[in-house]
């Protein structure tokens, strides 16, 4: 080979190695800028807006697992009653102890937290309950929680809806969820306070107030819309004539001093009647049924998640894994519209941060 085609040959590798590394410099400066500009854009505040439901708030747990799973994490949680407790326990950092007792209940470990207490202001002490939630938590304030809180109560006397957002997370909790007529009025602060549910069962509002630019929300109760609708047309029939005229039944001469089936009777019912609380927590249902179509129309969050839980009761606290599964299904199916709602309200910025 000619010396001069060597010093040629040698030019055109030099040429191709330049160009390979050019090339090379030219992507990584692309991805780099791909980098950066994602870094820029500020993804929106999301608030967790957690509805009221008894038993059925378990849901709410495979709910908020689901939504961390997919790195969707809250930084406000707004809860009312079972919404309190699971977004209290998760900004404690305690949904894996609650979640871990949640699916150990059964039938006989749920009676055992029924203290009845017929000489209190509600058919259940609350204390066995109330012990059991403050064994995790403690003294944790919520004040101290890494992230905003809030439990909505209600002060039963004014009708005041109150936002708990300071002072012992286990007693904002029980004031949230204290059913009237079930579970006793608390006391916090000077004011007699009970179920948030009473005016504010999916705290949208809240949530927005507290920081949150986008609001998700859980509605335990979607499908008991459509319950109330107009009967234009209705009265007593023959049956009711019949039975209005037929001699009162003789239990004998025993049961008429037995106060244990009395009380067994009234507070459980008998076939054709149902019990105080089935009547309470019906009657409970109706008005939570109105009061959140009002809120929610008024107020709409920019997800719904509505975890169709037909199948589970108030009081089927032992049915806590189905609850927790059905939650997780109801918020895979709303994860495409949860993204393209935090795409569409995020905004160029240099960094997300949220003070609390």
């Amino acid at each position: 080979m000619q010396p001069g085609s060597m010093i040629e040959g040698q030019g055109r590798t030099e040429l191709v190695f330049e160009g390979f590394f050019a090339h090379k410099r030219s992507g990584d400066r692309a991805a780099e800028a791909t980098t950066q500009a994602a870094a820029d854009v500020t993804r929106p505040t999301i608030g967790l807006a957690l509805g009221g439901g008894a038993a059925r708030g378990f849901a709410h747990i495979g709910v908020m697992r689901t939504l961390i799973k997919h790195g969707i994490v809250p930084d406000v949680i707004v809860g009312t009653s079972i919404g309190a407790v699971v977004g209290g326990c998760y900004a404690a950092q305690q949904l894996d102890t609650l979640e871990e007792w949640a699916r150990t209940l059964n039938v006989r470990s749920v009676l055992s937290y029924l203290d009845i207490s017929l000489s209190g202001s509600g058919l259940i002490n609350g204390k066995h309950l109330a012990a059991r939630l403050e064994s995790g938590l403690k003294d944790t304030r919520i004040d101290d929680l890494p992230i905003r809180f809030a439990a909505i109560a209600t002060e039963f006397n004014t009708g005041h809806e109150i936002w708990l957002t300071r002072g012992r997370l286990a007693d904002a909790m029980r004031a949230s969820y204290a059913l009237p007529g079930i579970f006793p009025p608390v006391k916090i602060g000077g004011r007699w306070l009970v179920d948030g549910a009473l005016v504010n069962p999916v705290p949208v509002s809240a949530a927005r107030a507290l920081g949150a630019r986008l609001v998700i929300a859980v509605n335990l109760n979607s499908d008991l819309f459509g319950r109330g609708t107009i009967i234009a047309s209705h009265g007593s029939d023959d049956e009711d004539l019949a039975e209005a005229a037929a001699p009162p039944k003789s239990n004998g001469f025993r049961n008429m001093f037995s106060r244990e089936s009395s009380l067994h009777r009234q507070f459980l019912g008998r076939r054709g009647r149902p019990g105080i609380p089935t009547v309470m927590v019906e009657a409970f249902n109706v008005m939570q049924d109105r009061i959140t179509r009002a809120r929610l129309a008024g107020d709409p969050p920019d997800v719904l998640i509505s975890p169709r839980l037909g199948a589970v009761g108030w009081f089927d606290f032992h049915h806590a894994q189905e609850a927790i599964a059905i939650g997780t299904e109801a918020t895979e199916r709303a994860l495409e519209g949860v993204n393209e709602a935090i795409t569409a309200l995020s905004q160029p910025g240099n960094g997300h941060s949220v003070a609390k």
